[in-house]
């Protein structure tokens, strides 16, 4: 019998462990969710290389670009970032440190940023979270506390986080590590996931990035895809349905802007930029800023458009109607107003309307129009307004209740 009565009392004391076990996990706290890190409360606005110098980057340029983003009004008008793309980076010490080109890069890291911070703009830089970036230079695999430490160090505000090179890599745990490394370092850093909508990062990227791209690359051409390319009419195609993701803190991004890059018209481009902003998109110019047109300059510092992308209630525009040709996109904004794009796809001008039922007005409603191309209060209107578009064109509008401060232009 002694056999038995041990067996029973090493079952009475292992029972009693699971019971003390499952108190103190039934007393503990429930681990907290993560939270977002109360950055970017309004889309980011800066600039880029990618689009317009692809690898070929230098410190050179950057100082120029900052410069020129002053000169040219664009800070004033709110763009603040500057941000180096692709191939930077030359290799890792023996300590595994990343470093930069030093043939391109001869100050360092840490003083370039400290030159775009004297121009009152912030430093953006990039990296990724495969082994390699997608112009095979070091990725941050491995290296993501390393890495984000260095960052911090060199006074960085932003990172793009590309996704070459990653295999069968989780995407949400590969950003999460990145993510909790940015923390880590104290510093506040804007993440961009830039994991080109494959993994569906609208679902899970909230308090992890920033902003998540939604879609392959962007090229300069107003509709057409080719292989990891799309125009814009196609980007703006993938945006239906992803509206009710994006808001203050985390943003869906349909990839940085073409303005100026010379493939698209003056018209295209204005269309371009207006879409863009009624999505509540980051506004990432991809120009040459140092030699940009008045045209450009022009559409690119909209005071007018850029309040409709910055408005603080952060609500991505829906496409409320679509028929042959043309669309409506219309998104509400702070103070109970709207905004309007009306948008003509097609190879001849056209008129393009939009009704008070598309915005969930009443119709008896007088709403008081105003033309922000045109910088021009219209006459109010009652149950819609209708408008002659000019091809790839876009008329813009805000739509507001009380009556509009000044007389017509």
């Amino acid at each position: 019998m002694k056999p038995f009565r041990i067996l029973i009392l090493l079952i009475l004391i292992v029972s009693q462990l699971l019971v003390i076990q499952y108190a103190r996990a039934e007393a503990a706290p429930p681990r907290p969710e993560r939270v977002g890190n109360n950055l970017a409360l309004t889309p980011p606005m800066g600039w880029n290389t990618w689009n317009k110098f692809a690898c070929n980057v230098s410190e050179a340029l950057l100082r120029q670009a900052a410069d020129a983003m002053v000169t040219s009004g664009m800070r004033d008008a709110g763009y603040e970032y500057i941000v180096i793309d692709d191939c930077w980076q030359q290799g890792r010490d023996k300590a595994g440190n990343i470093y930069a080109d030093p043939a391109r890069f001869p100050s360092g890291m840490k003083a370039l940023g400290d030159y775009i911070h004297s121009r009152g703009l912030k430093f953006g830089i990039y990296s990724d979270a495969g082994s390699l970036t997608c112009g095979k230079r070091p990725g941050s695999l491995g290296h993501e506390y390393q890495d984000a430490q260095k960052y911090a160090e060199w006074g960085v505000d932003y990172l793009k986080y590309d996704w070459c090179s990653t295999y069968d890599q989780n995407a949400k745990s590969s950003y999460e590590t990145m993510s909790d490394a940015l923390r880590a370092t104290g510093r506040p850093i804007v993440l961009s996931i830039c994991e080109w909508g494959l993994n569906k990062p609208w679902q899970w990227g909230t308090n992890i990035g920033n902003l998540w791209r939604t879609t392959d690359d962007i090229y300069d051409h107003w509709e057409g895809k080719k292989t990891f390319e799309h125009g814009v009419m196609d980007i703006l195609d993938l945006q239906v349905g992803l509206e009710s993701f994006s808001g203050p803190g985390h943003w869906n991004d349909p990839d940085m802007l073409e303005v100026g890059n010379g493939k698209m018209s003056n018209e295209e481009y204005r269309s371009h930029f207006s879409l863009w902003a009624i999505l509540a998109a980051p506004l990432m110019a991809g120009n040459d800023l140092s030699a940009m047109t008045e045209q450009t300059r022009a559409i690119l510092t909209n005071r007018e458009v850029i309040a409709i992308d910055q408005d603080a209630l952060g609500i991505q525009a829906k496409r409320v109607a679509k028929h042959v040709g043309d669309e409506v996109w219309a998104r509400p904004l702070q103070g109970g107003g709207r905004a309007v794009v009306l948008l003509n796809r097609s190879e001849t001008a056209h008129s393009v309307t939009v009704s008070w039922d598309m915005l969930n007005l009443p119709d008896q409603l007088d709403m008081q129009l105003r033309d922000v191309w045109l910088a021009k209060n219209l006459p109010a209107a009652r149950s819609s307004y209708t408008a002659m578009v000019p091809s790839h064109g876009v008329v813009m509008l805000r739509l507001d209740y009380r009556p509009m401060q000044g007389a017509e232009k």
